[in-house]
Parts: C-alpha cells; structure tokens; sequence
C-alpha cells in the first residue's frame, strides 16, 4: 500500500467502541423533570415576544428568521429574503451596530478600567495592578483565539433588533490548537436563550437551548454520556442535530461554600440532552453567572428588553409597502399600459424601431393611450418620511452631520461629539451596566482560576479578603463615558484661561492661589484616560521638586557671581585705600 506524501494528513473518524447501555437514575429522572418544567414556563412566558421578533428579523435580519421558537429547525441554505422589500431597516442596523461600538466597545481604545474604594486607590502599587490587570483583560479578549470582535458585533445586531443580547465567556479549548491559554467567547442567539431575573432585576438564570451533532456531543462530552440513539448517529457518522438544554441557576438549600464538590459554586449547571431525557454530564457550577445579558429598552413588568427596530416596526411595515407601491408605479411610468378602443388596433409591436399602422388618425390624432400611474414623486416623499423616521431611532442621524460639514474645526468636532454622547448616553449607557458589568467579573474570575494575574498589592489584598470580588469596580472609560466627563476637564482649563488674562491686566499672581494644581492635574489625566504608568508618584514629584529647587538655585547663583565679585572687589579697593590713608605710628611709641 503507498504511503501518503509529507504534505497530507490522512483523517478518519476515531473508532466507536460499544460501551455499557446508558442508565438514568432516580434523581437524575427528577433533576432532568424539573429543569423540564421550568423550561416550558420560560416558553410560555417568551411566546409573545418571540412572534415580535420573527416579524423584526424578516423586515431587518432574515438570517434570524424561525429562529425564536423551540424546536424551530432551519434546513441550512434556505432563503429568507422573500419577504424583504425595502433594505433601509438592515442598513440602519448596520450603522446602528458600527454606532454602538464605536461609542461602547470601540477596538482602539481601552473602554473599561479597574478600580476599588476611596482608601484602596490612595495606593500606587494598587492602581498599577489594576491598571496591569485591565491590560490583561484586553490582551485576552482581543487575541485571534478569543473571537470577541466578531462576537461582540453579533451582540449589537441582537441588541439593536431584538433588544436582547447574551455573551456567554469560557476558557479557551486547547486540545486542537496547539496549546496556550485564554478565554474564548460567544455569542448566544436571543432564540436559544430564556432566562430570568432575581428580585433586584438582575439576570441570574439562564435555560439555553441549542443543537448540537453526534459528533459534536461525543467531542463535548464523552462517549459514555451519550443516550443510545446519539450512540447510533455517532456511529453512522450523522451530521443531524440534536436538542440539548443549558441549565444555570443560583443554588439555594444545597449552597455551601465550604464543600469540596460543585455545592460550594453560588450557581448550579446542568445540561440536559432532550433526547434520551438524561443529564450529559454531573452536577456542575460557576462561581460567576458565565453570561453577560444586555437588555436595550425595557417596557414595565417586562424580563425581556425591546430594542430599536422594536420602537419602528410600524414604519418598518409601512416602508415596506410604500416600496412595493413605488416599485409598481415605476414599473408602470416605464413599462406603461396601453389604452385603446374596442375597435382600434390590436397586437402592437413594442420593440424599440417597430412601425405600427392603424395607431393615429388621418390628421394625426393617437388612438392610443398611456394609463395614468399616478404622482410617484409622493410616494418617494412618504418613503423619505419614513426612512428619517427609522434613521432616528437607530442614532444614525445623529452621526450624519459629520460627513455632511467636513469643513468643521477639531474643537467644533470634539463639541458636536460630547453633545451627541449626552443624546444617545440614556439608550446606549446602560449597556456598561449591564453587558460590560456582567462580562468582566467572568473573564476576572476565568483569568485568576489560570493564574494568569500578577501578585495581588498587600492593600487590594485586604480589602479582597473583606469584601471578595465586590473590593473590584469597573470604571468606563467608553468614549460615552469620556464624553460625559470631559466637561470637567474642560470647564476647568477655561477658568484657568479665564484667570490668566485677569492676571496679565493686574499682574496679581495671587488670583491663582484657589486653584489647586496638585489634585487638578492627575484627575484631569485620568479624565483623559491616561495610563497610571504614564504618572509619576509622590516620591518622583518630590525629587523632581528638590531637582528643580536646586537648579533655580544654582542659576541664581550664577546670575549673581558677576554682581557678587564686583561687590568684593569693591570691598577690597575700599579697604586698600583705607589701609593707605591711615597715619604710621612712630617705631618706638608702644615702646
């Protein structure tokens, strides 16, 4: 038999071996029972809002069409577009998601930070921790194994059609990539997930449905844990896919942290394969809810959120038919219908240089007509209407301005930006809260399990030991968040500039004794979100300071030596010249 050249790599599928026959206990039967039960409870409660948004995703995004509902299967390539008429709403999206990161997660920046209480960020040591540690984070997040970016858009396409987003963070599998550590994200389609929230409003449970293959379950985990017809599909190499349930919930009676089994995790996790009506794996845990939820807009008495293509799906509906009318009349302005009478004449040739006899009278009078289409300059103004209408909603309109005045100064451009970043701050500010919020406690806690963190300063230690994961905040740093502060920053340089030229017409230094530099200047570079590495300490000041004092010193010595030498030559001629005049005493008079 030949032997395969270097360049290929033969593959084959890993032998099936037969294994004992799956078996469910008792308990087992009641977990699977009950998590059963509370899924359909959270089908109930969705239904209405998954009918919402099957008529969104089928005016805006197709590809989340039959989606929403359990057990919807999609056959992979069927079109979805047919009912697509107008594509302002998708376009609108689009711009919406660019939009919505730009300002919330933009790439280029660092967009959140890291920090703890008052007492705790009065030590260097501890603000350069979490300074390193949010350098790590963002490493992390933004490595090619990681897929945040691609993620992280999909969140913002859920989030500005349906109003619900969900990122689910794990660690990243290593087994087929050649080593190497990181954490590795994904994005959770609104209809796999039906959660629920505690008595603050905070999410903290979660029933995830989703599809996996034989293989794939095999792949998660084990031969063993597969139920028999799963077993069957493995063996036959079947690429149809399976129903399985997520299952994360806070753990109640059986909580205690001093357990060494899955018990001492707040949150319990179970997967369920709903074929074999049998748990895939046992009990789990999390000791961070590992989902990071974002709602948009939420109307009251509602878990779930509604998001902008929610607030314009009337105009989405409308938009739609006005463009169908105006396809029809410009079909018919183009392509017109003829009119002519009962007698007149019949089977016209409309080819482009046809002659056709019989279409006028003898003095030149047509006998045939043109049908009516009616004013289509109105229906194109009703779709302007609404378009604006949609453009609105989804901030686009707001961005508009700037590629309509390229001619604008940076300042004017740094102004129109802080004002647009109070205008969308209520829609999209809570998304810092609640997106942000939600993913960075879980990447801290994947990273610490890997050890992946620099030692922890003494202080932040304590304060850690204290109050757990609650001692760690996090600061946004968004350019939303910068556009709010930045008021601040500028408020004080124009009081500043203000003073200065009162100084220039008194000359009085004393009108800038109430202004103190010292705290102003280091709170203005981290308005700017200027690394704490980039700052100096107390300590650096202090010689800088001495440096500096010793300096002026020095120069003024060196300005008064001139000054100073004509002085003592000055002393020394007057003393010469005394020494002269004074009358020699007789040698013998102290005799």
């Amino acid at each position: 038999m030949p032997s395969a050249s270097s360049t290929e790599i033969a593959y084959a599928p890993a032998a099936v071996t037969a294994g004992p026959v799956r078996q469910i206990s008792d308990r087992e039967s009641q977990i699977v029972a009950g998590i059963m039960r509370e899924f359909g409870q959270f089908q109930s409660a969705r239904a209405m809002t998954a009918g919402h948004c099957e008529e969104v995703a089928q005016l805006i995004l197709p590809t989340s069409k039959n989606t929403f509902f359990f057990e919807s299967y999609n056959t992979p390539g069927t079109k979805k577009t047919q009912q697509q008429v107008d594509s302002t709403g998708a376009l609108a999206l689009h711009r919406f998601c660019a939009i919505a990161d730009s300002l919330v997660t933009p790439r280029n920046m660092q967009w959140h930070g890291l920090q703890g209480d008052e007492y705790v960020m009065k030590d260097r040591a501890t603000r350069l921790w979490f300074e390193s540690a949010t350098k790590l984070l963002f490493r992390m997040r933004y490595a090619a194994t990681a897929n945040f970016a691609a993620q992280n858009y999909n969140n913002w396409q859920s989030l500005g059609a349906f109003g619900n987003s969900t990122m689910y963070v794990d660690k990243f599998d290593n087994r087929w990539h050649g080593g190497g550590r990181g954490l590795r994200y994904k994005s959770v389609p609104f209809g796999e997930t039906f959660y629920g929230e505690n008595h603050q409003g905070k999410v903290d449970r979660m029933i995830r449905w989703f599809r996996l293959t034989a293989y794939q379950a095999e792949q998660k985990w084990g031969y063993a844990a597969l139920p028999e017809n799963l077993r069957n599909a493995l063996a036959q190499n079947g690429q149809y896919t399976y129903g399985f349930l997520h299952c994360v919930k806070p753990r109640t009676d059986d909580y205690d942290p001093d357990a060494l089994d899955a018990r001492a995790m707040p949150f319990s996790s179970f997967y369920v394969s709903l074929e074999g009506r049998c748990l895939m794996q046992p009990e789990g845990g999390f000791r961070v809810f590992p989902f990071a939820v974002s709602r948009y807009d939420q109307t009251p008495g509602e878990v779930y959120g509604r998001g902008p293509a929610m607030l314009v799906l009337p105009s989405l509906k409308t938009l739609n038919a006005e463009k169908t009318t105006f396809l029809k009349q410009g079909h018919r302005a183009s392509d017109p219908v003829l009119l002519i009478a009962d007698d007149g004449l019949v089977g016209m040739d409309m080819r482009a240089g046809a002659q056709n006899k019989g279409g006028v009278t003898s003095d030149g009078k047509p006998l045939v007509h043109i049908l009516p289409t009616g004013n289509i300059q109105v229906t194109k103004e009703m779709m302007e209407e609404e378009r604006g209408i949609i453009d609105d909603v989804f901030l686009v309109s707001l961005f508009k301005v700037l590629s309509e005045h390229p001619d604008m100064t940076a300042t004017q451009v740094i102004e129109l930006v802080n004002e647009k970043g109070m205008l969308v701050a209520p829609t999209l500010g809570r998304q810092h809260t609640e997106y942000v919020g939600g993913m960075v406690p879980r990447e801290m806690d994947l990273l610490a399990e890997m050890r992946m963190f620099d030692p922890v300063p003494p202080r932040l230690r304590e304060a850690l030991g204290r109050d757990g994961m609650a001692a760690i905040g996090i600061k946004d740093t968004s350019p939303l968040a910068e556009a709010a502060n930045a008021g601040k920053a500028a408020g004080f340089l124009r009081t500043i500039e203000q003073v200065r030229e009162l100084v220039n017409v008194t000359q009085d230094q004393s009108l800038l004794d109430p202004f103190d530099f010292d705290t102003a200047t280091p709170e203005i570079a981290r308005i700017n979100n200027v690394p704490e590495a980039w700052m100096s300490d107390a300590q650096k000041i202090a010689v800088k300071r001495q440096n500096r004092a010793k300096q002026q010193a020095n120069q003024q010595a060196i300005q008064a030596a001139p000054a100073r030498a004509a002085m003592m030559k000055a002393q020394a001629a007057l003393q010469a010249s005394g020494a002269a005049a004074q009358p020699q005493q007789p040698q013998g008079a102290m005799q």
